[in-house]
């Protein structure tokens, strides 16, 4: 307390408003500092978080919500919008409703394009769905019988994959001309199969009414069939390089950091062994197949 006074006794009067006038002022500058020192990083870390809404169809998107935590990491918040069928999710890209989207391979996209004049681009290759053939009526190919109708998926890309995979299989022939066939396309069908073009989403669901239906693996999920107990499956090989899934953009997108960093968090050993895990072979991360389209 003496050593108090004693240093206030050399301070006069004006000296002493002097001095506390400038250590208040140190003071509050101190807090300005600090404050903009908190506001800053605030806005820097706000800035730093990336909301990317992804369309998909079909509720099963184990695999994508992988991915999301591990992008989570890198300041990107992945939001999943799920669609009923195929048109939707190129539709809602095309408007800026989403980002990006997950659910076709490049024929679709190609096909896509053509008829909706739109230039939606891929920006990324991950899995390989093999279609299959289901059924609850037969357990092989070699039950079918003359004149049983067989559901198939209705748009062109995978109605002309579903046929060939019913020439696969040796129930019809095809015009060996035409990349993707319709039923226009059929020079053989011994067994005068019916074959009948549905939506995709309701290929799963008319099994009860036909023989056997073209089914692809993520409706298949949706669906609870087992692949292992489908009447015949796609075999997966370089011949199978349309129809590779891919992560689409908007063309203007093309080159974006950020949807790139998803693609490269997609393409991974983690994710190839988690799909394996999941999936058993009903999808096949393309990037360890060697079968991927330059």
């Amino acid at each position: 307390m003496r050593r108090l006074m004693g240093w206030r006794t050399y301070l006069g009067g004006e000296d002493m408003k002097r001095f506390w006038k400038i250590l208040t002022t140190i003071f509050v500058l101190g807090l300005v500092l600090v404050g903009c020192g908190k506001s800053s990083s605030s806005s820097s870390s706000s800035q730093k978080q990336t909301t990317v809404k992804i369309g998909v169809v079909g509720a099963d998107n184990r695999v994508l919500q992988a991915v999301a935590k591990k992008v989570k990491k890198e300041g990107i918040t992945i939001k999943i919008v799920q669609f009923s069928d195929y048109n939707q999710p190129n539709t809602a890209l095309r408007d800026h409703d989403i980002d990006l989207n997950l659910f076709q391979h490049q024929y679709f996209l190609n096909n896509w394009n053509k008829t909706h004049k739109a230039d939606l681009v891929s920006i990324g290759q991950t899995i390989i769905a093999p279609l299959a053939i289901y059924s609850k009526k037969i357990t092989k190919i070699s039950q079918i019988k003359k004149g049983d109708t067989i559901a198939l998926p209705n748009d062109p890309t995978n109605e002309g994959r579903a046929l060939q995979l019913l020439e696969t299989a040796g129930l019809i022939k095809l015009n060996k001309k035409v990349a993707l066939p319709t039923t226009r396309d059929v020079t053989e069908n011994k067994l005068d199969l019916q074959l009948k073009a549905v939506d995709a989403a309701q290929t799963a669901s008319s099994l009860p009414d036909v023989a056997a239906s073209v089914v692809n693996s993520g409706l298949a999920h949706d669906a609870k069939l087992d692949p292992k107990k489908a009447v015949y499956t796609e075999k997966v090989d370089k011949q199978s390089q349309p129809w590779i899934n891919v992560f689409v953009a908007n063309k203007k997108d093309k080159n974006n950091a950020t949807y790139k960093k998803i693609v490269k968090a997609y393409r991974t050993k983690d994710i190839a062994d988690l799909i394996e895990k999941l999936y058993h072979g009903s999808e096949v991360p393309a990037w360890t197949q060697n079968m991927e389209l330059s």
